[in-house]
C-alpha cells in the first residue's frame, strides 16, 4: 500500500499548540499510524543528517537539527522577513538580504536529502507551507518521481506583490514541480491563476526568462477547518467550566468581547483595539457593561517588526485604559500567553462576541473554534474580517473591513445589541458550514485529489510519515 509522506517546517512540541496549523496537523496524524519528520527546534554548528526518533504526546517524531546560520537565513530571514510580509501584502515590512535566499534553499536541500532515503517508489508526499516551496524541486533533482502535493496555509499574494519577491521566478518554477497545489480560499486560486496566465518576462539581466509551465500542476482550494464536535465537548469540560466560573466571577454581568491571536502584525490587533475604543467613545451605555479580553501569545519576537507590533499594542491598550478605566472597572485585559484548548473553549463559550479581524489571513481557525464552542441555546456573534479566508465560508458572520475601525466599532455595537433569535439563526448557519469544512474532511479531500484512494481513513491501513513544519 502507498504511504503518505507529509512535509512542513517543524515537529510539534509538548504542551498546548499556539497555532491552528499545529492543532490541525496533530489531529490528522493522531488518527493514523506513522511518524512526523522535521526540524527539532535545536541549533547546532554540525547537524547530524540522520534523524532522531522521539515520542511526543503519543506521536512518533523523527527530528533533524539545523545550523544557526542556516536557520537564521531560512526561517527568520527569507521565510518570515520576505515571504510572510509579501504574501500578506505588507511589502513595506519586507526586509531583503540577498544571502537569505541561499540559506533558504540550503535548508530545503537538507530536508530533501534527509527524506529521500526514507522514500519508496509509490509514496505520496504532502508538503506544507511557504518555508518549503522548493522542496519538490530538490526531491526531483535527487530522482524522486513520486506524486507530490503542496498546501499553502497563508494567503497567496497578488501578482504585483509576487514580482517584488526576490527570486520569485525560481519559486514559481519550484511550485510547478508539484502535482497538486492547494490553497485556503478561492481568492488565492484566482491570484495564482492570474500570475500563471499573465506572466511578465524579466527585463533584468541579459538572458530572457521563459514562462513557467503549470500544465502538469493542478490548482484548487481546500478550506481548512477545525473539529467543531471536539470544541463542543471541550466547552463543557471541567477545565472550560473552571475558566467560565473564573471569568463570570470577574466580569459579573459584563458582556465579554474576545480576541485570540498570535501576536503578529497580520492580525490587525492595533486596529482592533482602536475599534473597541471607538465603541466605548460612541456608546457611553456600554461602559462598565462590556469587557475586551485579548489573548495574544508572542510569536517570532526576535524579528523587529513583531517587536514593533507588540510595542504599539501595549501603547494602545494603555491609552484605552487611561481614557476609560474607573477605580472599579477596567475596559480591557491583554494577556501575552497561550492557553490550552479546554481553557480557550471555555472563553469561546462565554464570549458574547468573537472579534476575528486580521488584516489578511489564510483561513483563521479561531473563527471555526469559536463557532464549535457556542451554546446552541444562547450563542455569541462572530465579527469577522472580509480578508480572512474564513469569510468565504462564513458569510453569516458580521463581515467587516478591519482597516475601517468605524465599521468594526459599528459591527461590535450590532453584535452586542443583536436579538437572541438572530444570533441563533446566524450561528446555526455558521455551525453547518464549520461542520462541512472540518479538519478531517480537509485532509482527506486533499489526499484523495492528490492520489485517488490514498485519502481513505483506516487506522493501521497505511503508514504515514510526517516531515513537518509548524510555523
Amino acid at each position: 500500500m502507498s504511504r503518505i509522506v507529509i512535509v512542513s517546517n517543524r515537529t510539534p512540541g509538548k504542551g498546548p499548540a499556539a497555532g491552528g496549523l499545529a492543532v490541525a496537523l496533530k489531529k490528522v496524524l493522531g488518527e493514523r499510524e506513522g511518524f512526523w519528520f522535521g526540524w527539532s527546534g535545536k541549533l547546532t554548528e554540525s547537524p547530524d543528517a540522520k534523524p532522531r526518533f522521539e515520542d511526543i504526546d503519543g506521536l512518533n517524531i523523527a527530528q533533524i537539527d539545523l545550523s544557526p546560520d542556516d536557520h537564521r537565513a531560512y526561517y527568520s530571514g527569507f521565510s518570515n522577513s520576505i515571504l510572510w510580509p509579501s504574501f500578506h501584502l505588507r511589502l513595506d515590512l519586507a526586509t531583503i538580504e540577498s544571502h537569505w535566499y541561499e540559506g533558504y534553499r540550503r535548508v530545503n536541500a537538507q530536508f530533501a536529502k534527509a527524506l529521500m532515503p526514507l522514500l519508496k517508489p509509490d509514496d505520496v508526499i504532502w508538503v506544507h507551507d511557504y518555508h518549503l516551496i522548493p522542496l519538490a524541486s530538490e526531491l526531483r533533482s535527487l530522482g524522486a518521481k513520486n506524486r507530490i502535493g503542496f498546501y499553502l496555509h497563508i494567503p497567496f499574494p497578488t501578482a504585483d506583490a509576487l514580482y517584488a519577491i526576490p527570486h520569485h521566478g525560481e519559486l514559481m518554477r519550484d511550485l510547478s514541480r508539484y502535482n497538486l497545489i492547494g490553497f485556503q480560499a478561492n481568492r488565492d486560486v484566482a491570484a495564482f491563476t492570474d500570475f500563471a496566465e499573465h506572466q511578465a518576462p524579466s527585463t533584468f539581466g541579459t538572458r530572457a526568462t521563459e514562462a513557467v509551465d503549470f500544465s502538469k500542476t493542478e490548482i484548487a482550494a481546500f478550506p481548512i477547518g477545525s473539529d467543531p464536535e471536539a470544541f463542543a465537548r471541550l466547552s463543557a469540560s471541567p477545565a472550560a467550566k473552571k475558566m467560565i466560573h473564573r471569568m463570570r466571577r470577574a466580569l459579573g454581568e459584563q458582556a465579554l468581547i474576545l480576541g485570540v491571536d498570535r501576536l503578529d502584525y497580520s492580525k490587525g490587533l492595533p486596529q482592533r483595539v482602536e475599534a473597541y475604543e471607538k465603541l466605548l467613545a460612541n456608546n457611553q451605555r456600554f461602559r462598565r457593561n462590556v469587557h475586551l479580553l485579548q489573548v495574544a501569545p508572542p510569536s517570532r519576537d526576535t524579528i523587529k517588526e513583531y517587536q514593533e507590533t507588540s510595542d504599539t499594542l501595549d501603547a494602545m491598550c494603555g491609552r484605552v485604559m487611561g481614557r476609560f478605566a474607573e477605580p472599579d472597572w477596567a475596559p480591557l485585559t491583554y494577556v501575552k500567553r497561550a492557553y490550552g484548548q479546554p481553557s480557550l473553549a471555555g472563553l469561546y463559550r462565554l464570549a458574547r462576541v468573537a472579534l476575528v479581524t486580521p488584516l489578511r489571513d489564510g483561513m483563521n481557525l479561531v473563527a471555526h473554534e469559536y463557532i464549535g464552542a457556542q451554546n446552541p441555546e444562547n450563542p455569541g456573534v462572530l465579527v469577522l474580517s472580509r480578508f480572512a479566508g474564513a469569510a468565504e465560508i462564513f458569510p453569516e458572520a458580521l463581515l467587516v473591513n478591519p482597516f475601517d475601525t468605524d465599521e468594526t466599532a459599528e459591527a461590535l455595537r450590532m453584535a452586542l445589541d443583536m436579538s437572541l433569535e438572530e444570533r441563533r439563526d446566524r450561528w446555526q448557519a455558521l455551525d453547518a458550514a464549520a461542520r462541512a469544512h472540518n479538519v478531517d474532511d480537509w485532509a482527506l479531500s486533499f489526499l484523495e485529489r492528490l492520489s485517488p484512494g490514498i485519502g481513505e481513513a483506516g487506522s493501521g491501513a497505511r503508514d504515514v510519515i510526517y516531515m513537518a513544519s509548524v510555523a
